[in-house]
C-alpha cells in the first residue's frame, strides 16, 4: 500500500514540487502581479532546513512568484506501519494527509473530482480520498486597485520606505467574509515582521 500510494502522489506532483495536473495549477500571472513581485526578495530563515530552494516549484516563475502566485500540492503527513518498531511484514494500509495551497481564481471546487478521475484513469481506483468540510477561500486584490495604491502611498509617506505589495499571502485568514460575502476590497497591513505568524 505504501508503494501504491507513493506512486499515486507522484502522478499528481513531480519530484521538484511542480503540479502535473493543469486543473490544480494557479491561473496565469498578470502583469500587475509580476510587477509588484519584481522587487520582493525572499530571505532564508535562520533555522536549519529553512533555506529557500530556488529550483522548487513552477519553473517559469521566480521564487517570489512561486510563493505568492502559485498553487502547491503538499504532503503534510505520511504513515505506513510503525517506523519506530517495524516488523517483518508488509503494512496492510498507508495514509497520506495532503494539502493544496491555492490562490484566488483557482477552481478549488474541482480539485477533488479532478484528482479522483486522474487516479481512476491511471489504475489507482483502490485509493480513497477524503476531504475536510471547510475550505479556507483564497482572496486577492490587484496591486493596481485604487485602495491598494492608496494604502501603499500612505505607508510610503508615513514611513519613508517603499512597502512590499503582495497580491496573496499564505495565512489562513477568513478574508472571504469581507471580499466575497460583503463585496469589499480589502488590504491587510501587517504590524510585525513577516514570519511572526500573526493573523
Amino acid at each position: 500500500p505504501a508503494i501504491v500510494l507513493a506512486n499515486a502522489i507522484a502522478r499528481i506532483v513531480d519530484s521538484r514540487g511542480r503540479i502535473k495536473l493543469e486543473a490544480l495549477r494557479a491561473p496565469q500571472i498578470t502583469n500587475s502581479v509580476r510587477h509588484a513581485l519584481a522587487d520582493v526578495a525572499l530571505k532564508d530563515g535562520p533555522e536549519p532546513g529553512t533555506a529557500i530552494d530556488p529550483d522548487w516549484g513552477e519553473p517559469s516563475l521566480t521564487p517570489a512568484e512561486r510563493v505568492f502566485h502559485s498553487n502547491t500540492f503538499e504532503v503534510l503527513a505520511w504513515g505506513a506501519g510503525n517506523p519506530a518498531a517495524p516488523v517483518n511484514a508488509i503494512p496492510p494500509s498507508a495514509v497520506a494527509h495532503c494539502q493544496i495551497r491555492f490562490i484566488a481564481g483557482s477552481n478549488w471546487k474541482n480539485f477533488i473530482p479532478t484528482i479522483r478521475k486522474h487516479l481512476d484513469d491511471n489504475g489507482f481506483d483502490m485509493i480513497g480520498i477524503e476531504s475536510r468540510e471547510y475550505v479556507m477561500h483564497a482572496t486577492s486584490l490587484s496591486p493596481d486597485h485604487p485602495w491598494a495604491a492608496w494604502a501603499a502611498k500612505s505607508i510610503r509617506a508615513t514611513t519613508g520606505q517603499n512597502p512590499q505589495v503582495l497580491p496573496n499571502t499564505g495565512g489562513s485568514l477568513p478574508n472571504d467574509v469581507f471580499a466575497e460575502i460583503i463585496g469589499l476590497p480589502t488590504v491587510w497591513v501587517p504590524h510585525s515582521y513577516g514570519g511572526c505568524s500573526q493573523h
